[in-house]
């Protein structure tokens, strides 16, 4: 692991997290992870406590101080023990267990939850002078001798956290400042909220304030993701993180992969004199707190920090929109008091959000590997938050009628979210007389199709799936992608060259290539020759699921891929499937479903799914992927699963019921065996089920059925 940089393990140790977890079963070679109907009572809830303690330590060791002190596969291995272990006994499962990491609550609807601190907002002002102000109406009250703490004000979700006894028990958001929502399954999902903290002479009961967020990479790498599927992207990292917490499955949270910075402590008779000694004091317990803080001696130096961060706030890994200005002398904030709506000893400076404005030159129209086609405009270059921009997204025909642009129009430029730059809106009073309007275009700018808009969708797209240049070669660069089949030794400017010559015109046949065809292509000698071509046949051994994503699918990503592979086990038996087969399958949902049915229906599509079979790619589950047998047990008995269970995933049933034996069904019929119901079973399948006689069985039936 020293070989990878700290952020590739993390995403690696993320990743195996979450796999093992959901799919792997412990070794039952291996003492401690021996059938738990082997162990004794007491030695069961000991061995759940030390694996808690012990992955817990593991994990801190991880993420906190970049130490690793155990291999991934030992790691993942004692992580499946611990999930076993808790899903066999989970009264005993505590309440700071790592597997709580990975989410799979599912919340149907938020509980409110009274604040016993309100969460005030606070007074606001974009003007230097204003704050001067504040500053001696402070002074007029307490004196000249107090000091204040700057913070950078976060572009993220507020978020309260309950510590009782050092565990986190609640965690809630600001809501109306006097009762939010609790998010509590989705917020233990964030790594750096701890679950317990450990410390000495920690506060029985106390409160953290802090800010949920999406950093800039996380929020980039889910967009390109996003866009690998043809899905339409997130608009910014705080609608995003935001969208992300009030989400009803926290497994989905988990994967967001949101991350939090504390500012504030709360709670009765706390030791600490001034918020800085509280704030460090959250640093010691293991709480992340932004370096970027600082005690201020005068209002100079609140100044000096405010004009810093506005020139290098794009250093940081999140969006700031100002700071915070604080006084920090506790014993002086009560004296200062609060109004009706927020405290007179803090206020929040924002930054003007910078814009420019510039020529609109004209409109291009890019074609994406799914055939949504987007405009972009292209403009007189301008400096904007340290860079120089030339181009801009205006997403889709909705946002051109809205803006009402036309050519040369003196349009204004932000970057947003310090990402992408995007125009806001035009300064009608400079627009010439005969300037003409921008229309979306009828066509495919790259294969002259006429365009077409689907319901429900801004984007318009070129149908021309099996002819379009930009489609296919889209769809190789998918192909070819690490997360799909990882080929070496190509890439973008390859593949258009491979293209233009007409040697290849789908992933297929990057596999029919010969060495003789590449020695005659610009930038290729021997070497790098027969680099690219070991790195095509080395994907051969590409596990399916992941072939299955570089197939490139319509929003199939590749934890999707994973889910159907799983569930299906051969390209064929998914290609079979109906829809509602389909939406059987865990985490398949409407529009997956439609996409997958609509993929397979197209007889170019079988065509290429064969060039591939007849290449020897990958499209079964191998052996070593596949659910070890448990029994017998279920065996000629079948199962339709409905509703949401205490202890399983839907997945997991199906897992449970195959490794046992049994069939899982799409639809209630006089054929089936047992309709397992849980919680918010559906209605039409429990009325269907009693009318053809079919048993109707609950979660403990079926355990009791495999035990």
């Amino acid at each position: 692991m020293a070989k990878d940089s700290i952020a590739t393990c993390v995403l690696k140790r993320r990743w195996l997290f979450y796999f093992f977890l959901k799919k792997e079963p412990p070794s039952d070679t291996d003492p401690k992870t021996q059938s738990t109907a082997s162990m004794s009572t007491q030695n069961i809830q000991a061995r759940i406590a030390e694996l808690t303690a012990q992955l817990n330590h593991y994990n801190e060791q991880y993420y906190q101080n970049s130490t690793s002190e155990v291999s991934d596969f030992e790691f993942d291995k004692l992580l499946a023990e611990l999930h076993q272990l808790e899903q066999a006994h989970p009264q005993w499962a505590q309440p700071d267990s790592p597997t709580q990491r990975v989410g799979g609550a599912i919340t149907k609807e938020f509980a409110t939850v009274f604040h016993q601190y309100p969460m005030l907002s606070l007074g606001n002002t974009y003007s230097e002078a204003e704050l001067q102000d504040f500053d001696q109406r402070i002074r007029k009250i307490i004196g000249d001798n107090f000091e204040y703490v700057c913070e950078l004000k976060f572009d993220g979700v507020a978020i309260s956290l309950r510590y009782e006894n050092g565990l986190l028990t609640v965690a809630a958001t600001r809501g109306d400042g006097v009762r939010g929502d609790d998010i509590t399954a989705n917020a233990r999902t964030i790594r750096s909220i701890p679950l317990r903290v450990k410390a000495a002479n920690l506060p029985p009961v106390f409160e953290v304030r802090g800010e949920v967020f999406m950093s800039y990479k996380t929020f980039e790498q889910i967009n390109k993701e996003r866009e690998d599927i043809g899905d339409s992207l997130l608009a910014n990292p705080r609608n995003a993180a935001s969208g992300a917490l009030k989400m009803q499955d926290s497994a989905l949270v988990a994967k967001r992969n949101l991350e939090c910075y504390v500012y504030a402590l709360m709670g009765e008779n706390l030791p600490f004199g001034t918020h800085e000694e509280s704030v460090k004091a959250l640093e010691s317990w293991g709480f992340n707190v932004s370096p970027t803080y600082r005690r201020c001696a005068s209002i100079a130096e609140v100044m000096d920090f405010i004009h810093f961060w506005e020139k290098n706030k794009e250093t940081l890994p999140l969006a700031i929109d100002g700071i915070v200005l604080k006084v920090n002398d506790f014993a002086q904030r009560e004296e200062l008091g609060f109004t009706a709506k927020s405290p007179r000893w803090a206020i929040s400076f924002k930054y003007q959000a910078e814009a420019k404005t510039t020529r609109l030159l004209s409109v291009v129209y890019q074609v994406g590997r799914t055939g949504a086609v987007t405009p972009v405009a292209n403009l007189e270059p301008v400096e904007l938050a340290g860079t120089v921009v030339k181009r801009a997204s205006i997403h889709n025909a909705n946002e051109i009628q809205r803006l009402d642009l036309h050519l040369g129009d003196l349009v204004y430029v932000e970057k947003g979210g310090e990402i992408i730059p995007k125009i806001t809106a035009v300064e009608l009073s400079a627009r010439e007389p005969n300037s003409q309007p921008v229309g979306f275009i009828d066509e495919c700018p790259a294969c002259q199709t006429p365009l077409v808009r689907k319901d429900g969708e801004a984007a318009h797209y070129c149908p021309n799936e099996s002819g379009c240049p930009p489609q296919l070669k889209g769809r190789i660069e998918h192909f070819i992608q690490r997360k799909a089949m990882n080929i070496e030794g190509i890439g973008v400017e390859t593949i258009e060259q491979l293209f233009d010559k007409g040697l290849i015109s789908n992933p297929a046949d990057l596999y029919h290539l010969k060495l003789e065809q590449l020695l005659g292509l610009e930038r290729f000698a021997k070497k790098s020759a027969q680099n690219l071509l070991d790195g095509v046949q080395k994907s051969l051994q590409t596990p399916f699921e992941r072939v299955l994503f570089g197939i490139g699918i319509r929003y199939v990503g590749a934890t999707v891929a994973e889910k159907l592979a799983q569930f299906f086990g051969n390209i064929d038996a998914i290609a079979a499937a109906d829809y509602e087969t389909l939406r059987t399958a865990p985490e398949i949902g409407e529009k997956i479903a439609q996409s997958v049915v609509a993929f397979f229906a197209d007889e170019k599509n079988r065509a290429y799914i064969e060039a591939l079979r007849a290449v020897g790619v990958q499209l079964q589950v191998s052996d070593e992927h596949k659910l070890e047998k448990e029994s017998d047990v279920l065996q000629g008995k079948t199962f339709v699963i409905s509703g949401t269970f205490q202890r399983y995933e839907r997945d997991e049933l199906k897992a449970k019921i195959e490794a046992n034996g049994g069939k899982v069904l799409s639809g209630v019929s006089g054929k089936l065996t047992y309709l397992l119901a849980g919680e918010k079973a559906g209605d039409s399948k429990l009325e269907k089920a009693q009318k053809l006689g079919v048993s109707v069985i609950s979660e403990a039936d079926f355990e009791q059925m495999i035990s």
